[in-house]
């Protein structure tokens, strides 16, 4: 390859970049933190999985019809594609207040991701979508590196926010666990021998220093991440456990 060649080849990888420098295109950007696809146990031969970039929780203080002046969280996500084919991501974001024994869906909140793209994406380079509008097109296919390794191209990231305003202020000790990112599930026999479905999804996990009577982005402390297969609905409590051994069968 000539000389000339080369340095256009470098430029076009530059200006290919730009737009992706204040995404943190590679996981990261300041204050992003990059989720690694992980094997478990439970997963069956050919599951997908999707590349997941966040930020710690944060806070907002926003009027919420019905409810007044209230605090919102939001957890602020890119979501990255490199199955080789084009995959709807269906969010479903759940957070778990393990000391205080609730469980919280994530809401759509249109006057909190007004303020939330304020603050997060002023010029809209990102279009952040909430957990409903990211389903209208599939997460696009992002090839970065072709079969030696050398860099081809930079990830492809959509951008969504996931937010909460019921949030028990009096709890400290808390995981985000989010469904979607894979394909993978499992069906177990819970004690009475009904059948239950389990789909693998990854869980965040938090401390939050302070009372509840103080809510500040500044006391999140973020204590890593695991895969886990759970109920999408939460209604069984312990996340982690090996499904429930079946039951022998009976003599007739």
């Amino acid at each position: 390859m000539s000389s000339r060649a080369s340095w256009l080849s470098v430029l076009v990888l530059a200006v290919a970049a730009l737009p992706l420098l204040g995404q943190g295109s590679a996981g990261t950007g300041f204050n992003e933190r990059a989720v690694e696809r992980k094997p478990s146990p439970e997963d069956r031969a050919g599951i997908y999985m999707l590349d997941f970039f966040f930020k710690d929780p944060r806070v907002i203080t926003v009027d919420v019809p019905g409810r007044g002046r209230s605090f919102v969280w939001y957890l602020w996500y890119q979501i990255g594609n490199a199955t080789g084919e084009p995959r709807k991501f269906y969010p479903n974001f759940v957070w778990i207040c393990h000391d205080t024994d609730t469980v919280h869906h994530d809401e759509i909140l249109p006057s909190a991701l007004a303020s939330i793209r304020r603050l997060e994406d002023a010029d809209n380079l990102y279009d952040i979508k909430n957990s409903v509008s990211i389903w209208n097109d599939p997460i696009p296919v992002s090839r970065e590196f072709n079969e030696r390794g050398e860099r081809i191209a930079f990830p492809k990231l959509v951008t969504g926010v996931a937010t909460w305003a019921n949030i028990d202020r009096r709890s400290t000790q808390f995981s985000i666990v989010v469904f979607g990112l894979s394909d993978g599930f499992t069906m177990v026999d819970d004690p009475d021998g009904k059948p239950i479905l389990r789909k693998k999804a990854l869980k965040l996990k938090f401390r939050r220093l302070g009372d509840e009577l103080s809510a500040s982005s500044n006391q999140i402390q973020y204590q890593g991440y695991e895969w886990i297969y759970a109920t999408s609905d939460m209604r069984v409590p312990v996340l982690s456990d090996p499904p429930p051994a079946k039951k022998p069968t009976e003599a007739p």
